[in-house]
């Protein structure tokens, strides 16, 4: 069978053929396409019609490649982010984009209705000002009238699911992503949700990755020239997915899936709700096959990118990832550090000012070429690793001999290089496209190509390059980490 993967991702998508061939995974690409998130006013926005009609296209090109034979498809994106449906069964307005502003003070302001440790208590989910609760408790709060009139909140994939298919359903992994979702009870919180201002009706019970979840409609069968094709709730939110691919050779492994985000843990068989849970900040979202990740989300390479895309666009030319690494590689070590989790790097106006401001704050030298701005970046991420590795050991009660990374991240090979040198173990760097390959496997374990996780993690591991990256210099990683922790004022 060949199932057909949509990857989405903050700056672009892509569709993916697979299937099991002579004891292999074998991929192909059938479609890449560009995520633009669209300012209009004051308000960030999704594209969600033009990634919609990508996906259509991909779904054309699958069907051409293979001669008609798609088994089935799934869909994985990032989390928190939503439609709503109104009554009608129409999309009430285009989804706002995480990075809007219009959750600015939602949190603290649900907190004086429902205390912080309680809402940890009932989600176990990490706090960011993001998240699908507090963008709820802002447009109740905001009187939105598209709240007023919605009938059903629909996550990403659900979204673009529904437009296929004409049927609504929600997802585990996803739902769990809210902070409005209850691992102890198994459903909604009910608590969270009036707190909120908002009804249980609005949300879908969600099903469990690997549940099929209906076919293509006939309206967009013939549209497209296909077959009704099935429908699989995959591990919808794409970290879930990525952890899916980690091609690690038993169930104790560290994971670090490395893109915009990065997302540092493990996976354990239960939510971790303790009250030094809550103090790191650790997050417990659900994973594919009754399991949880207990992880932590890192600004990650999101500080790059930024500090690229507004170098391009003050000089009007383009700048390659490969001129920068070098020239970061050039510059001289640990002249500055930064948190990268500091709010104000978030959405900032200009990134590389952000950085500035925040050497300046903490009395170091502000990095003065961006070879000196990438290589700030890239230790401080890497020294970041180490310290959330360590939490996630302590919380797990475990120890790790390595990190297996996967993502797109790990075509950056400096960081992969400094992120070994900070850990001080070995790092196994792939496979880049992880989300695909654990949406992947979901499909072929529902459809009965593959068995099981085990199997589905063991074909990855015997089908992708794997690069191993050794730790070097240790005493001068050490000090800079010392630095870090009192510098930064991290515990």
């Amino acid at each position: 069978m060949k199932a057909l993967a949509f990857d989405l991702g903050a700056g672009s998508g892509r569709a993916v053929l697979g299937s099991v061939e002579d004891g292999r995974l074998a991929i192909q690409e059938v479609h890449r396409f560009p995520n633009e998130p669209v300012q209009v006013g004051a308000r960030l926005h999704w594209d969600i019609l033009r990634l919609y009609h990508e996906i259509k296209h991909g779904i054309r090109m699958a069907w051409r490649v293979t001669s008609g034979r798609v088994a089935s498809i799934g869909i994985d994106s990032w989390a928190v982010d939503f439609g709503l449906i109104g009554a009608n069964g129409e999309l009430l307005g285009n989804p706002y984009h995480y990075r809007d502003r219009h959750t600015e003070k939602a949190m603290d302001e649900l907190f004086a209705i429902v205390p912080k440790a309680e809402v940890f208590e009932r989600t176990g989910i990490q706090f960011l000002p993001f998240n699908t609760l507090y963008q709820l408790f802002a447009l109740k709060r905001d009187g939105s009238p598209l709240l007023a009139q919605a009938e059903r909140l629909l996550m990403i994939p659900d979204l673009l699911r529904y437009f296929l298919s004409g049927e609504m359903h929600g997802e585990f992994t996803n739902a769990t992503t809210t902070q409005a979702y209850n691992p102890t009870t198994g459903g909604w919180d009910d608590r969270l949700l009036a707190a909120a201002g908002v009804s249980r009706k609005l949300l879908p019970d969600p099903v469990r990755p690997g549940t099929p979840v209906g076919r293509l409609s006939q309206p967009v069968a013939e549209e497209l020239g296909v077959t009704a094709i099935p429908l699989i709730a995959v591990g919808e939110h794409d970290t879930a997915s990525a952890v899916a691919a980690v091609p690690a050779a038993g169930p104790d492994f560290a994971y670090l899936s490395c893109g915009t985000w990065s997302l540092m843990g493990t996976e354990v068989q239960a939510p971790v709700l303790t009250p030094e849970a809550l103090r790191h900040n650790f997050t417990n979202e659900g994973g594919v096959y009754n399991t949880y990740r207990l992880l932590k989300n890192i600004m990650g390479l999101w500080l790059l990118e930024e500090s690229k895309r507004t170098w391009e666009r003050e000089r009007g030319a383009t700048i390659a990832y490969a001129g920068l690494l070098a020239q970061a590689e050039a510059a001289a070590p640990f002249r500055s550090l930064i948190d990268p989790d500091d709010g104000r790097f978030l959405n900032p106006a200009r990134m590389p000012e952000a950085i500035a401001s925040f050497c300046r704050e903490t009395d170091q030298p502000v990095p003065e070429s961006d070879g000196a701005f990438v290589r700030c970046i890239l230790e401080s991420l890497a020294l970041k690793y180490r310290y959330v590795l360590e939490k996630t050991e302590s919380l797990a009660g475990r120890t790790y001999d390595g990190l297996h990374m996967v993502g797109g991240g790990i075509q950056n090979g400096l960081l992969c290089r400094f992120t070994a040198s900070a850990i001080g173990r070995p790092v196994l760097a792939g496979p880049a496209e992880g989300s695909a390959l654990g949406n992947l496997a979901v499909q072929l374990i529902a459809g009965g190509a593959i068995a099981d996780i085990a199997e589905a993690r063991r074909l990855i591991r015997d089908s992708f390059p794997i690069r191993a990256y050794e730790p070097e210099d240790a005493p001068r990683w050490e000090e800079a980490y010392r630095t870090f922790i009192s510098r930064l004022g991290q515990d």
